[in-house]
């Protein structure tokens, strides 16, 4: 049997660590085009052994190594949560959701960015590990829940009626994850829709299904009804790739960052029913 130990002297050298690259992206026009004011900053080495070691002895103070059963891939590059971060402008006051916090990397650099989160988490040994590593801040909440099955509407719209109560400007939350990639389809058809909470999803995806997801010309053969729903209800935007070498264990493809600014219920197509719209589209 495979031990964590084990797992853990697989991993790659810590210089070896790529940053993310900026490749020609499709846009939501279709086109592809090279986002010029994307400055990809290179994280020092003692950031990058912080972060490295961090997550290996986050990992062995609760006996885990990644489960595949959900999708768990550790990023072991700090500069690509900062990446993330920024992708969302993330600020002081902002409500952040994040899916599958893990050992709380992306977490931290969400906080100290100013905003306050709410982690949903399915594996209860990383719920015990982000409790007891943000107990001392009032900005975190995290919840145990399969996220395909909460109703995040009722865990966000709370948060956002308080802010409203204190007078603070805040009108949508946002969210900022880097998702297990088994269910990223299904947490997009979930989120998209919700216009009316969130402003942007920023999501880091395996990277063929990032293409695919902002590629919007119907002269493609690749366009399917998951593009005619992402078009309905968001601009997409490819950000970044993200080498497969960043994560622990390293999955077999590599992954990028995606943007989706969501529309609100007024700048939707018009159609008579989007349940009927949709059924046939599918």
């Amino acid at each position: 049997m495979t031990t964590a130990v084990q797992l853990f002297h697989s991993l790659p050298p810590i210089a070896s660590l790529p940053t993310a690259t900026v490749p020609a992206a499709k846009s939501s026009a279709g086109a592809r085009n090279q986002p010029a004011s994307l400055h990809v900053v290179c994280a020092s080495r003692k950031s990058r052994d912080d972060d490295y070691h961090a997550t290996l002895k986050a990992l062995n103070s609760k006996g885990r190594f990644p489960r595949k059963s959900l999708g768990q891939h550790y990023m072991l590059n700090p500069e690509i949560n900062g990446q993330l971060a920024r992708a969302a402008n993330v600020e002081e006051g902002d409500v952040v959701l994040e899916i599958g916090p893990g050992t709380g990397s992306l977490t931290n650099v969400l906080i100290n960015s100013g905003a306050t989160v709410l982690a949903i988490e399915k594996d209860p040994h990383m719920v015990d590990l982000v409790r007891e590593r943000f107990e001392t801040t009032d900005k975190f909440k995290v919840l145990q829940e399969d996220f395909v099955k909460c109703h995040i509407r009722s865990h966000i719209s709370p948060i956002l009626e308080s802010r409203k109560a204190l007078n603070v400007s805040l009108i949508r939350a946002k969210v900022v994850s880097n998702l297990p990639f088994n269910i990223s389809t299904d947490v997009i058809k979930l989120l998209l829709p919700m216009g009316d909470i969130f402003s942007e999803v920023v999501l880091l995806l395996q990277e063929e299904t990032a293409v695919r997801l902002v590629e919007s010309s119907l002269r493609t053969s690749e366009y399917r009804p998951i593009n005619v729903f992402v078009n309905f209800y968001s601009e997409p935007e490819y950000n970044f790739r993200v080498p497969r070498t960043n994560f622990f264990p390293q999955p077999n493809v590599d992954a990028a960052v995606v943007t989706f600014r969501l529309k609100q219920a007024p700048d939707y197509p018009s159609v008579a029913s989007t349940k009927s719209f949709f059924s046939m589209v599918g």
